[in-house]
């Protein structure tokens, strides 16, 4: 039997891994669908060597030229935001595996989980900013959420050993980013280099400064919330900066199951295609004797404020996280451009937390529109306290 398989954001980091994967895996698993928003050289690349049936080009004006360079290709060709939710619902579809950086996903998600699909999620925004919406339609519609990100899918794994009602609490771990051992006031003189210095992990530059601040912990708090359907009082971090055991679950028994692999995000994306299966991939497999050692610290709140903020949030519901995520989106935008300080990205995000009026049991329009407020509310605060100029 063949697995159908739609990924979204075929020419990321993640979407292109994902390729390889399910090349890797043989003549069972088949790209059935593709998206890009404007990389459409690559896109083009990748339909000539995996043939799609069907392609989606988000970005409209970047559609023309893609069907120019893949005129001769028998793919059909969608275009404009809509042709997400499309590839997601195809009916032949088995699997969508959703890579899509920021909110331009949430509705192709939400998509494939109310046509009961098994909803492969790299990115955090769906999670994040919809995780109850999203998680409900799950449940209703019979859908099967697998996480690939390698904490949760670590603690994905883990779980299969326990009920959830059972766990005591879940350990999310860390590499603690470029700015480990920072003091609270080294922040203020912390470079753009600096920053995007992972000493693990080669990423693109915004999950790198969310690495920096820690934010992509904070974030990975309220995925953790919704995906395993715990309170944040049970959900904790550890830093961890050999980056082999990708994330823990303790229970009530007091035994705790690790995940332990090579940083190497193959291995979460292979299990999220191949569960409930296990079967030999891509992945280079772990020599323990050659690491010689495993190390584990509590994080520093003081210096990383994003983690405190996230159990806020992540009490709060609603459209808290959705605020939560588009100022940091904003604020990491105007550090990379130069336009602030590294310290200054968690001042703006908790001003406009604190300035947001939390609305609950909310629409997906409802979370957008927060999340459109937040990323207009950073750029105004940033003048306002400027005088019209940026710090």
């Amino acid at each position: 039997m063949v697995t159908n398989i739609s990924i979204l954001g075929s020419t990321g980091s993640v979407g292109k891994n994902a390729l390889r994967v399910v090349e890797a895996l043989g003549d069972e698993y088949r790209v059935t669908a593709l998206s890009a928003n404007s990389s459409v050289e690559e896109l083009a690349e990748q339909v000539r060597r995996y043939k799609p049936q069907v392609v989606a080009v988000t970005d409209v004006s970047s559609a023309d030229r893609f069907r120019d360079l893949s005129g001769d290709l028998d793919v059909e060709v969608l275009s404009g935001p809509d042709g997400l939710i499309e590839i997601a619902a195809l009916t032949e579809v088995d699997v969508v595996l959703t890579a899509v950086v920021g909110a331009a996903g949430l509705a192709s998600a939400l998509a494939a989980a109310r046509r009961g699909k098994r909803l492969a999620i790299a990115n955090k925004e769906p999670l994040v900013i919809a995780g109850q919406l999203l998680t409900k339609a799950a449940r209703e519609h019979g859908a099967t959420i697998l996480p690939v990100d390698s904490e949760h899918s670590a603690v994905f794994q883990a779980m299969q050993a326990g009920r959830t009602e059972e766990v005591r609490r879940i350990i999310l771990t860390g590499s603690g980013g470029p700015l480990r051992e920072a003091a609270v006031e080294d922040l203020h003189a912390v470079t753009l280099e600096q920053a995007l210095s992972h000493p693990v992990w080669d990423m693109g530059p915004k999950i790198t400064i969310d690495s920096a601040t820690m934010m992509n912990k904070a974030l990975e708090i309220i995925e953790a919330r919704w995906l395993f359907d715990v309170p944040v009082e049970k959900i904790d971090v550890l830093v961890h900066p050999e980056s082999i055991v990708h994330s823990l679950v303790e229970f009530v028994d007091g035994s705790v199951i690790a995940q332990l692999g090579e940083p190497d995000m193959c291995l979460p994306i292979q299990y999220a295609l191949t569960y409930p299966q296990r079967v030999a991939g891509i992945s280079k497999h772990l020599r323990l004797q050659e690491i010689g050692q495993l190390s584990f610290e509590k994080p520093n709140t003081e210096t990383f404020r994003a983690l405190s903020l996230a159990y806020d949030v992540g009490r709060t519901g609603g459209t808290a996280a959705a605020v939560f995520n588009a100022a940091n989106e904003a604020a990491v935008e105007e550090f990379l451009a130069g336009r602030i300080k590294f310290v200054t990205i968690l001042e703006v995000i908790e001003n406009c937390l604190n300035k947001h009026n939390v609305k609950t049991d909310v629409s997906l329009e409802e979370l957008l529109v927060a999340d459109s407020w937040a990323r207009r509310e950073v750029k105004d605060s940033l003048e306002r306290r400027a005088g019209g100029v940026r710090l």
